[in-house]
């Protein structure tokens, strides 16, 4: 892990998973003060079932909380999601840069699980890849809906479908860039680029969609402090609205699915020793160090 990864606070209260003692607990961050509150050991995946973690019923819950120091230690947001579901060619100018057209419609593939790391994490490359790999900045959606049966939210459209983002965080889409062309080359699946364990820092923040219009912010990469993307999320080709609804014809969406939103033009390769740092205005910065496997 890397060492006191500086925070940046959102710039309305917040939700966030953190390790206390050996324990995942559920904190809130209020940049008007108390900053940090202990909210409890509480299931993540229960609350976003239940239509919790909505601007309201996180300030009430602020109201009750115990105020704490900064946490040390991040988790994912979410504990072990059951789909992990990425836009693909989302801004003009990135399918661009390889030498592509942006689609007609949203295209999405699938990273696992163990790809999630939180803020301060170590992103570690495989000690058997030796080739480029890149990072991709990206705005995430947690997904959370009242949902008392289980049966999760299937052939939505427009405000149906906005209305299952619980809350917006940072996500930076690491990816095996010339595992992925050789994939491509063979024709064979690419899912590997995308799937290796801890190429999925997400975090540390969580604003309820509620409380938050994440439709023009500005979204930056930076590597060792130096800009390497920046985009605003207006000029994404599908929005939130039609991202989801495409993605509802195929699998069913359910309370705790993470969606990542496509990434700007400029990916660029990172090695062992550089640090990256995803920042979307209003919502903070994401910050990990690349390391490769002892």
């Amino acid at each position: 892990m890397t060492a006191a990864a500086p925070l940046v606070l959102p710039a309305v209260p917040a939700w966030f998973r953190y390790r206390h003692e050996g324990t995942a607990r559920l904190g809130a961050v209020d940049p008007r003060g108390p900053k940090f509150v202990d909210l409890g050991p509480l299931d993540v995946h229960a609350l976003l079932a239940a239509g919790a973690l909505r601007q309201h019923d996180l300030a009430e819950r602020i109201r009750g909380g115990v105020a704490i120091a900064a946490p040390t230690a991040f988790l994912p947001p979410v504990p072990r999601p059951g789909k992990i579901l990425c836009l693909a060619k989302n801004y003009v100018a990135h399918a661009r840069e390889f030498g592509a057209e942006a689609p007609t419609e949203p295209i999405f593939f699938a990273k696992l699980p163990d790809t999630l790391v939180g803020h301060g994490d170590d992103v570690v490359i495989p000690r058997w890849l030796d080739s480029r790999v890149d990072h991709e900045a990206e705005l995430g959606l947690v997904l959370g809906f009242a949902d008392p049966a289980g049966r999760g939210a299937k052939y939505v459209e427009g405000p149906a479908a906005c209305a299952l983002v619980a809350g917006y965080t940072l996500l930076n889409d690491v990816t095996a860039r010339k595992l992925q062309g050789q994939d491509r080359e063979h024709k064979y699946p690419w899912l590997r680029s995308k799937a290796l364990d801890t190429f999925c820092p997400v975090g540390p923040f969580v604003v309820p969609a509620d409380a938050l219009d994440v439709s023009d912010l500005q979204i930056t990469m930076r590597v060792d402090g130096a800009v390497r993307q920046q985009a605003r999320t207006s000029a994404m080709v599908f929005g939130i609205a039609a991202a989801l609804a495409a993605m509802a014809r195929c699998t069913t969406l359910r309370p705790g699915d993470l969606i990542a939103m496509g990434t700007p033009e400029g990916v660029g390769p990172v090695v062992p020793g550089n640090v990256m740092a995803v920042e979307i205005e209003r919502l903070g910065v994401l910050q990990n160090r690349v390391v490769k496997e002892a």
